[in-house]
């Protein structure tokens, strides 16, 4: 079964130094129908304006990975990690028994656009961790690229969590497939650009959930960004 998500659909928030999509419930959105898929808890769609960002706050027992689409997003944390993170890095963040982290957008003429997920950790109250890698464009060109996964096979970065996570470029006649377990939960988060998902057309923003499906296709690309995740049930 596939199940669209349309981009309109998601809880929106304007801050204005801070504009967020959010596909699941989250802060001042709440709907029941929407609380997370699978161990999926977060997809926020974050622009954040110069100059602008996140003040240190804190997390517990969650997975959280950063994907910058534009722009790039300044961290530091407690752990003592300090970076900036731009389009082609994937960083992940082990919140495990306690962490305090910033994220800013330094940039004083852009705006950074970067997607916050969430993904509920299998291990509770493990030390706070940090790692941050770049995958090339060539590498997800027309492919699904392991990005991120429980035990950082194909150099992927590890998230504690029964969970990968892939991410691919396509346009024009570029196609993938990809082989699921009926038994687990997928969903696929087009990035921007159009992409169809198993002959279901998906625009930017639109999200697609599927259950119960031995295959995902891609293909029908117009340049096209898109994540994809393999969850528990």
């Amino acid at each position: 079964m596939l199940t669209l998500r349309k981009s309109a659909e998601r809880g929106y928030a304007d801050h204005g130094w801070l504009k967020s999509y959010h596909s699941f419930s989250f802060a001042g959105y709440y709907d029941p129908a929407h609380m997370g898929f699978g161990n999926l808890r977060v997809i926020n769609e974050d622009r954040i304006a110069p100059g602008f960002g996140f003040g240190t706050h804190g997390h517990q027992n969650m997975e959280i990975i950063s994907y910058v689409m534009s722009g790039a997003i300044g961290h530091k944390d407690s752990i003592g990690n300090g970076a900036s993170i731009p389009p082609g890095d994937v960083q992940r963040m082990s919140a495990g028994r306690g962490i305090q982290h910033s994220e800013f957008n330094h940039a004083q003429d852009a705006t950074t656009h970067f997607l916050q997920i969430w993904i509920e950790p299998n291990v509770t109250g493990i030390a706070p961790g940090y790692e941050q890698k770049t995958f090339a464009a060539n590498e997800k060109r027309g492919a699904l690229r392991l990005v991120a996964s429980n035990n950082g096979a194909e150099g992927s970065v590890t998230v504690h969590a029964d969970a990968k996570l892939y991410a691919g470029l396509f346009d024009g006649d570029e196609r993938t497939e990809l082989a699921l377990d009926p038994r687990r939960k997928a969903y696929v988060q087009l990035v921007r650009g159009e992409l169809q998902v198993n002959g279901q057309k998906l625009a930017a923003g639109d999200a697609a959930k599927l259950e119960g499906e031995g295959l995902l296709q891609l293909s029908g690309g117009k340049d096209a960004e898109v994540l994809v995740f393999d969850l528990a049930p």
